[in-house]
């Protein structure tokens, strides 16, 4: 697994607002913003204002943190009307197609997924 500290890591720096995302919601625990490059007409990468390199690292350090993303998932696929068909995919690793190091969850929506095509 690569390491990404706080200072160069991508997330961090646009929680921070050092670089422009398209908020879509936010708490105090965590933010929301629109893929740049989705996968589905939907997709919104919802994560927390915590550095922590995985979703599994997240729950071990915050388990308040953890349960925030999830419920602003929640709130976000509400607020997109896709509350009852949206999926939530977490990469951890590499190998599973993790590519920034700062836990987060994939919200995507808008599309006919079936369980062989995960996106």
């Amino acid at each position: 697994m690569t390491s990404q500290t706080p200072s160069d890591c991508l997330f961090c720096k646009i929680v921070a607002g050092e670089i422009p995302s398209d908020r879509v919601a936010e708490s105090d625990r965590s933010i929301a913003f629109r893929d740049i490059n989705p996968a589905a007409p939907i997709h919104v990468l919802v994560v927390p204002r915590r550095h922590e390199p995985t979703v599994g690292a997240l729950a071990a350090a915050s388990g308040d943190d953890l349960a925030d993303v999830f419920r602003l998932a929640a709130r976000v696929a509400e607020e997109e009307g896709v509350a009852d068909a949206h999926r939530m995919i977490v990469n951890t690793g590499s190998d599973a197609g993790q590519t920034i190091f700062h836990a987060h969850v994939h919200l995507l929506a808008g599309a006919t997924f079936t369980e062989r095509g995960m996106v």
